[in-house]
């Protein structure tokens, strides 16, 4: 006989409502993850175009290229003092809000200096929301880091190829740029609406006490770590996305194919970051994943400068196998951490000093490639940080915790927890 006492109805009523808060969290979570990248990646098919059109020098299209990196770096390292002032539900959400705002302007406007500065508006907001969702995926799914970590990256990555590979069909259809860079600032808008909802299970907000900064976080070898590999899989990245094109152009392939193959690379990064986080999630020691990544990189590359010829794309498909170490890094903000606090404070040092890092790499690359019209140095350079991502990541991989090391107490977990 079904029982139908108050207490069960209340049970049952409350199990239905966390059940749906979860839900909203998802939802919420993958539409956010979906606009991360659509200031980014939507410029890139058309910066020639806007060049011409806004009349932007070499500076400012160098500039317009180098503000992802410092946004990111920059904005991310003081998101979690925000969010404890804010609130995580309320920050994201005005996160989103920034970003569509920046989106919209910079699709209205017809003035470079304008481009920029609402371009760096709307970077901000993605720059927050790189460092909130490794916050609230250990937050409210504690116990399911991994399943949450490969919805958020491959979300991610479904918005990155799909704001590179829609913004040009876009303009060609409407006639307009403005229209095709304005489009992304309306999935802006839809991805807060969630978070209008989710505004009335805002968490408790921590004063402080637990806060880790980033002069704290520079006295942990841990968070070092984690901050190398994460910034040594966005330099590889960087390199990719920006060079890879040309490396076959130099290679003897024509416009058309390595268009191909350069598409072929951007797409297996949604498959990639279904499987990577799924395979690491089931172990607590992340090292095997960490060498086999490592080596699907080196034998890649290996065959992309000693054989470029009928094999490339095998090459470039084992290339981007290794660029699985980007979900794992995302993942890694949230293993190697006990508390949302810890985690926000780690996701914040990692990728704002990782960052910094990765930004430097396609710019050495123009330069080693101007200075010898050849890519061997450039070759040498990326196995040079394969090393370094190797041997960090064999650290940040292993089964431990940031609260564990002798750390300032700003987040040491209280006694009661570590007992």
């Amino acid at each position: 006989m079904e029982d139908r006492s108050p207490m069960s109805v209340l049970a049952q009523e409350s199990r239905g409502r966390t059940s749906s808060l979860a839900w909203l969290l998802v939802l919420g979570i993958v539409l956010a993850a979906l606009n991360l990248r659509t200031a980014v990646t939507s410029v890139g098919p058309l910066l020639d175009q806007l060049a011409a059109a806004l009349g932007m020098s070499s500076v400012g299209t160098g500039l317009l290229t180098t503000l992802p990196v410092l946004a990111f770096a920059t904005v991310g390292a003081v998101t979690p003092t925000m969010a404890r002032r804010v609130g995580e539900h309320r920050l994201l959400l005005l996160a989103l809000v920034t970003l569509g705002v920046g989106l919209l302007v910079r699709s209205l406007v017809d003035s470079a200096p304008v481009f920029l500065l609402s371009s760096a508006v709307a970077l901000s907001g993605g720059a927050v929301g790189n460092v909130l969702i490794p916050t609230l995926i250990k937050r409210h799914f504690p116990a399911r880091t991994g399943i949450m970590t490969t919805v958020y990256t491959t979300a991610l990555a479904v918005g990155t190829m799909l704001a590179a590979a829609a913004t040009v069909p876009i303009e060609r259809a409407s006639g307009n740029w403005h229209i095709a860079l304005g489009v992304w600032a309306a999935l802006a808008v839809v991805a807060a609406i969630p978070w209008l909802a989710l505004l009335r299970s805002e968490p408790e907000r921590d004063t402080g006490q637990r806060d880790a900064g980033i002069r704290q976080l520079a006295r942990s070898k841990l968070a070092w770590m984690v901050a190398i590999y994460f910034g040594t899989q966005s330099m590889i990245a960087y390199i990719m996305f920006g060079w890879l094109a040309t490396i076959l152009l130099d290679s003897g392939f024509s416009t058309g194919q390595a268009g191909v193959i350069l598409g072929v690379f951007t797409a297996l990064n949604i498959p990639v970051s279904i499987l990577v986080p799924m395979v690491a999630s089931r172990f607590r020691d992340q090292r095997p994943v960490v060498v086999g990544l490592v080596v699907s990189y080196t034998v890649g590359f290996l065959g992309l400068w000693f054989a470029p010829g009928s094999t490339a794309l095998v090459w470039v498909v084992l290339v981007a196998l290794g660029m699985g170490s980007f979900p794992l890094a995302l993942m890694m903000l949230a293993l190697r951490t006990r508390t949302p606090e810890a985690t926000a404070a780690l996701s914040a040092f990692g990728q704002s000093a990782g960052y910094l890092m990765a930004g430097a790499g396609p710019l050495l690359v123009g330069v080693l490639h101007q200075l010898t019209g050849g890519w061997a140095l450039t070759y040498t350079l990326i196995f040079g940080v394969l090393v370094a991502q190797l041997f960090t990541g064999l650290y940040a991989g292993r089964d431990r915790y940031l609260e564990d090391e002798r750390l300032p107490k700003a987040i040491e977990l209280p006694e009661t927890i570590k007992r």
